[in-house]
């Protein structure tokens, strides 16, 4: 039985200067976390990767309960930080979604930026990630962390265009 590595890339960046948060396309409009919302989270985070590569590292990905057990996890975490986590949404649907923790003082963790595949193209995760930023910066945060697997060359060129730069190589294995 062969093992399967995954190259992630650990990414920082600080909060000092930001660009403004985008406005949204027409039609679409931000929702603040709020736990009658979790499920929601829980549907685009599903959506947003059931087939994706990440899926392969996170199992719980493919899965629309483990992506449920995910987002409760998260958000009953003392380091969750409901300020940061958004979902953006239009007339039809919710379609996508940020969850944001601080694990370290004085730093913000992004731990999943996730866009349906029907609303991709459209800027929402360059909004979700800068509306993330700066709920980290209205809270006194001064540094910004995220991960992101080394093939998923969208997210990967967004988060350097974002300033975001690699502070650390990591390799994982699936987790089940």
């Amino acid at each position: 039985m062969s093992v399967v590595i995954f190259k992630r890339f650990r990414m920082e960046r600080s909060l000092r200067s930001l660009s403004a948060t985008p406005e949204l396309p027409p039609g679409y409009f931000w929702v603040p976390w709020d736990s009658s919302v979790a499920s929601h989270h829980a549907e685009v985070h599903y959506r947003a990767f059931c087939r994706e590569l990440d899926a392969q590292l996170f199992p719980s990905f493919s899965d629309y309960f483990g992506c449920r057990a995910l987002i409760e996890n998260i958000s009953s975490s003392p380091y969750f930080l409901p300020q940061a986590t958004w979902l953006i949404a239009c007339a039809t649907e919710c379609c996508a979604s940020v969850q944001c923790s601080s694990f370290v003082p004085g730093q913000g963790t992004i731990q999943n930026v996730g866009v349906v595949p029907e609303h991709r193209g459209k800027g929402l995760g360059r909004a979700l990630v800068l509306q993330a930023l700066h709920s980290f910066r209205q809270l006194g945060l001064e540094r910004a962390v995220l991960e992101v697997t080394a093939e998923n060359t969208p997210a990967l060129e967004l988060y350097r265009s974002l300033g975001f730069r690699t502070v650390r190589t990591l390799y994982r294995t699936p987790s089940y």
